[in-house]
């Protein structure tokens, strides 16, 4: 049985393969010109020198030093949500399924709100904030949806309302912070990559790996649970406490993001089903996802940077431009379906 352009057993079609390549290959297209392009500007080949450790002058430091750090980040991030979101959306077996739909990105941001706004704390402990938020509000969804099993449409419907309610107490929060942490919380907010360093990027260029590394190992599994919960226990699968598991592993990626560049909107909304579209898949395929996600958020930073430049965007704002069309047409599809 095939499910998201590869087999349960988790070989890819040649399609997907294809699809993958091409979608690696636009991703460092994107990522080369984002290294050349700025106020100092670089020929391709100064940039492939650079990294190659054979640049000269400038280029090296503006290379290495001052756009690698932003660019790789932009392809990690894009890649861990396009991840968690085919995550989500397979396990509610819905494209309205992702983090910043059913509230995983808000109560990432609430955590990380608290430990920066209220306790004062440093990068690593904005991280645990973020991860401990994000995995309290997965806890709550799961469990206000629970019921002889947790399904879909209920965990969308819950997350919806606790998203609502966690924007309410992020706004809260920072209307009680001083001017000076509330400006520069509400610009981290928006979800930007403005200004990232090696020093902010070491921790994620750690932790994020990891977490696609395991996810991508449940994955034969995800794609079993789409079968149904019956079935997937006779093919072996304990479905509730895999689905917790990859319950926990989404939350985790989203808030290693929202920790390091803030709630970057709707990436993880659109890459699976993007990814999806392109594999001609029936179910969720989380590789193809990373690739898209990542292209999808280095194209969008690109744009942030590049378009009212010398002025740089954050990225989010870029992502929900975007998104939101995407968004309504996922929506008029849906209501034309039903």
């Amino acid at each position: 049985m095939r499910t998201g352009g590869g087999r349960i057993s988790g070989r890819a079609t040649p399609r997907a393969v294809v699809v993958c390549l091409v979608l690696a290959l636009a991703a460092a297209a994107v990522s080369v010109v984002a290294l050349a392009t700025g106020e100092f500007h670089l020929s391709i080949s100064e940039v492939l020198a650079a990294l190659a450790g054979q640049g000269q002058g400038l280029a090296p430091t503006v290379v290495l030093q001052w756009r690698l750090p932003r660019v790789l980040m932009a392809l990690l991030f894009g890649a861990a949500l396009g991840i968690s979101g085919g995550i989500f959306q397979s396990l509610t077996r819905n494209p309205l399924g992702s983090p910043d739909i059913i509230g995983f990105n808000s109560g990432a941001y609430t955590g990380a709100l608290v430990v920066m706004l209220l306790a004062g704390g440093n990068y690593l402990q904005v991280a645990f904030g973020a991860l401990a938020g994000g995995l309290a509000t997965a806890m709550a969804v799961y469990l206000l949806a629970y019921r002889r099993g947790s399904h879909g449409f209920r965990l969308i419907i819950v997350g919806i309302g606790i998203s609502a309610m966690l924007a309410s107490v992020n706004h809260w929060i920072i209307l009680k912070a001083d001017l000076e942490a509330a400006m520069s919380a509400a610009v981290w907010g928006a979800g930007t990559l403005n200004g990232i360093s090696w020093t902010q990027a070491a921790p994620a260029i750690v932790a994020v790996p990891l977490l696609i590394a395991a996810a991508l190992f449940y994955s034969p599994r995800m794609r079993m649970l789409e079968m149904g919960d019956d079935a997937a226990r006779a093919l072996g699968v304990r479905a509730e406490p895999v689905r917790l598991v990859l319950l926990v592993l989404g939350v985790a990626l989203t808030a290693a993001v929202t920790a390091a560049a803030g709630p970057i909107a709707f990436v993880a909304l659109a890459a699976p089903q993007l990814a999806r579209r392109l594999t001609g898949g029936a179910g969720i395929a989380l590789v193809p996802a990373a690739f898209m996600g990542a292209l999808v958020l280095a194209a969008s930073d690109l744009a942030a940077q590049r378009l009212f430049s010398p002025v740089q965007l954050p990225v989010g704002v870029v992502t929900v431009c975007t998104g939101g069309l995407y968004l309504v047409w996922l929506l008029a599809r849906e209501a034309r379906k039903s």
